[in-house]
């Protein structure tokens, strides 16, 4: 039955990459295939409350990211309707392609590791959608925006739900020493595919135009949500560690504050005004296939987990890779395929913390580990939180990131791989 399962998980996994060739939207794809996953996992043979058990379990994980994707993205759109990413956009004044390159790059890369990295896809797209009209262009620069919020979550304890688990799990105790140890790797894995891209880029955007003209909301309305969403957005990772909830309850936390303060502030318009900037009208326009693409994969990839596919995957990594480094840098590859969290929880599974070595607090195992997960899935659109995002949300096609982003996000993973082996001989 096991068999069955990967048949079905790679069958899925195809018709989610030639989406647009056999013309059916990769949610439904996505769906089909986490849901006949367990079908088959039922029928195995294992005890009904056990999978139900199983199930139970993933569906509350699952349950966490979608809530915190859905509020992000209702953050990110009601601040998109107030205008307020005008405050960004107009001290963004370059029309040159290879500068604005490097901006939404850097920006990408440092606000990922105050927020995380699916946040900041979310936000940088929005961005992006202000800065670049042209499709083709902005789905280049959306590519890079994938592969610099995967690098600036990887070496942040917040950034990266992997990175995060190895943080909270006794792995990575020592923030401060970690994020030493993995800034320059990441930098690298950043700075390697821009300045690649930065010699086929040429010319200049189409002009933008930054006036307060058809805006629907005061300067001060503006400057407000976009400073209290950003604020929410910061705020997520600090109401965690003060209550040790779960991020989506941050998050929703945010929305509510930020959804009274605009029902506040928009109380004495007009009906067809207030309307338009509301939360209610927000949450009709967020992208709810992406929800659902995103419920799909992960409840195929819960399946591979329950199986125990994705274990004796990880232990067979150790039995025959045998060195630290070639085991991180295959998990990282492997997290392109399959999603990185289940992949470093059964790492966290086969090692013990040990005193001294590799394996010891914020030993090279867990710091390279962290490096690996975070940035291996940019190879892949699939492959991290960040790039599934971008991809719903831009309806980027699977064929057109592989052809254009994966061999440069897999140069910059290498080069950042190599940086910190070097550093560590």
């Amino acid at each position: 039955m096991s068999t069955l399962i990967i048949i079905v998980f790679v069958l899925g996994y195809l018709a989610i990459a030639f989406e647009h060739p056999i013309k059916i939207d990769k949610a439904a794809s996505a769906l089909l295939t986490g849901v006949l996953c367990w079908v088959l996992y039922v029928f195995s043979g294992v005890e009904h409350s056990d999978v139900e058990h199983g199930l139970a379990h993933h569906v509350y994980e699952i349950a966490s990211i979608l809530f915190f994707l859905m509020g992000a993205m209702v953050v990110v759109e009601l601040v998109d309707a107030h205008e307020g990413f005008s405050v960004i956009t107009e001290k963004i004044t370059t029309t040159n392609k290879i500068k604005l390159l490097w901006i939404v790059g850097l920006i990408s890369f440092f606000l990922s590791a105050v927020l995380d990295n699916l946040t900041t896809a979310i936000v940088m797209v929005s961005l992006l959608r202000k800065l670049v009209h042209d499709k083709p262009s902005r789905w280049l620069y959306a590519g890079i925006v994938v592969i610099a919020a995967n690098a600036g979550g990887a070496w942040s304890p917040i950034g990266d739900v992997t990175t995060t688990m190895l943080w909270t799990g006794g792995q990575l105790p020592d923030t401060a020493t970690f994020m030493l140890n993995l800034f320059l790797p990441s930098f690298v894995c950043l700075v390697v595919p821009m300045i690649i891209l930065s010699f086929s880029l040429k010319g200049k955007l189409g002009s933008r135009n930054n006036t307060e003209e058809n805006m629907d909301t005061a300067k001060w309305e503006r400057n407000l949500v976009f400073f209290l969403g950003l604020g929410g957005l910061v705020f997520v990772p600090v109401f965690k560690n003060f209550t040790h909830l779960p991020p989506f309850m941050g998050m929703m936390f945010s929305l509510a504050v930020i959804w009274i303060t605009t029902e506040i502030i928009h109380r004495k318009k007009n009906h067809e005004q207030k309307s338009k900037l509301s939360v209610v009208e927000t949450l009709r326009r967020i992208d709810t296939a992406s929800v659902l693409f995103f419920l799909g994969i992960l409840l195929a990839v819960g399946a591979l987990q329950e199986v125990g596919l994705l274990a004796s995957l990880a232990n067979f990594l150790d039995k025959n890779l045998k060195n630290v480094y070639i085991i991180n840098v295959t998990i990282g590859l492997l997290s392109a395929l399959i999603d990185n969290v289940p992949l470093v929880a059964a790492a966290q599974g086969m090692y013990d913390i040990a005193f001294t070595g590799a394996f010891a607090e914020n030993g090279q195992f867990w710091q390279f580990l962290a490096y690996c997960a975070g940035t291996g899935g940019s190879c892949l659109i699939i492959g991290s939180a960040a790039g599934v995002a971008v991809m719903g949300l831009e309806k980027i096609d699977f064929i057109w990131y592989l052809k254009k982003i994966s061999l440069l996000a897999f140069l910059g993973y290498a080069a950042g791989a190599a940086v910190y082996v070097v550093m560590h001989l």
